[in-house]
């Protein structure tokens, strides 16, 4: 079964106008109430199997093909982050302080359409297709891994997604095989001084400096005990400290992230910070707590899965496929999904023609809206493929 050009470009006006009602009305995770509903009813409308409210505010959806076939699960995410928006565009966020800065509207939107392509299509449809519309991807412990717990998974015999990326030009489309994404790890260190004046430091512990430090100190682990064919990340994102000019800091606080692919990795940052926090807190006479929260697996692609979507994007956007592209720091729960079922995970470009995309996370962040197109047409071809392929 090819993808109908023809049905698919109707629907473009309504992934537009879903994407943009979505921006307007954005749902923190595990809030995603009225984001869910919409989705459920839509479902429902198009005659779909749907079940609501899994793993709180999810929505998964079936619908069986005429044809024999493989049971393929196609995932969008849908929460939004808690970030003020600042566009200046008609579909700007009208709820204060919370916006769709990651794209998870456009992924909700370009699913939805996907869904209403194979209710239009269901007599040249061969097997099964599962639409997991999962919340709070954006949060610790995350969606997927609830989603999985209460069964969506079962019967599935692959699983994909898509991830609108507004650091690649609108026109590609970018996964690799194997290990894709990394784990998202974060920390909390609490520094314990003694405070007092600003012009009597002796008589003071100066926690502030002490994180000062730490931060430089922490530089050091990639620097000098990653090896440097191997992929690792420490960042600093957050110091808080002092309350006046005048006054040494009794405490500071320090929160960041650590980004690795494999749990020997992962092992080795973590306890070359626990050591050098503590060295560094005695040094200079502080005590301290540290919290360590381990993020998401990493995003390990099946290589069979990677591969066939390598090949689909050569098919589908010719002039722009790169082959596999290099591993990506940030971090996805999708990975929940990987560890369960053969699949893969893939970038599609949606940063605007201008050049000017701001990041994700950002409050001007933006996509270049056409690449749902590309996502929702990549989408339908890669689970034809996967759901005839029957050896």
């Amino acid at each position: 079964m090819t993808v109908n050009e023809q049905t698919l470009h109707s629907l473009y006006e309504d992934m537009v106008k879903w994407r943009r009602h979505l921006h307007q009305h954005p749902e923190l995770s595990f809030q995603e109430f009225e984001t869910s509903r919409m989705i459920a009813d839509l479902l429902e409308e198009w005659g779909l199997e749907v079940r609501r409210g899994v793993a709180g505010t999810g929505i998964v959806a079936k619908l069986a093909g005429r044809l024999p076939g493989r049971t393929i699960a196609l995932r969008a995410d849908i929460d939004a982050l808690a970030i003020q928006d600042a566009k200046d565009s008609p579909y700007r966020s009208s709820v204060s302080g919370v916006m769709h800065a990651c794209g998870h509207d456009g992924h909700t939107a370009q699913m939805l359409a996907v869904a209403r392509y194979y209710s239009l299509h269901v007599e040249e449809t061969a097997g099964t297709r599962l639409f997991i519309f999962q919340p709070a991807e954006e949060v610790l412990p995350g969606g997927a891994i609830r989603m999985v717990e209460e069964g969506v998974l079962e019967g599935v015999d692959a699983i994909y997604g898509i991830h609108l990326w507004s650091p690649l030009p609108y026109g590609t489309a970018v996964t690799r095989p194997g290990p894709f994404m990394a784990t998202p790890d974060e920390f909390e260190i609490e520094i314990i001084g003694k405070g007092g004046h600003g012009g009597l430091p002796h008589e003071s512990r100066d926690a502030l400096v002490t994180g000062a430090s730490l931060v430089m100190a922490l530089q050091t682990i990639v620097a000098r005990n990653v090896n440097p064919l191997e992929a690792a990340v420490l960042s600093v994102g957050r110091m808080a400290a002092g309350s006046a000019n005048n006054v040494i800091a009794g405490s500071c606080k320090l929160s960041g992230t650590v980004r690795s692919f494999n749990k020997e990795m992962r092992s080795l940052v973590r306890q070359r910070m626990e050591e050098i926090v503590r060295h560094t807190c005695e040094m200079h006479g502080c005590e301290y707590k540290m919290s360590y929260f381990e993020g998401y697996p990493p995003v390990v692609n099946d290589e069979a899965e990677a591969r066939r979507v390598l090949r689909i994007i050569a098919d589908v956007l010719p002039e722009t496929a790169s082959g596999p592209c290099e591993q990506i720091m940030a971090g996805e729960d999708f990975s929940y999904y990987l560890q369960e079922k053969p699949g893969c995970f893939f970038f599609v470009g949606a940063g605007k023609p201008d050049g000017y995309s701001p990041p994700h996370h950002h409050p001007l962040f933006d996509i270049e809206e056409k690449a749902m197109l590309h996502s929702a047409r990549l989408l339908i071809a890669v689970a034809n493929d996967s759901a005839a392929d029957m050896e």
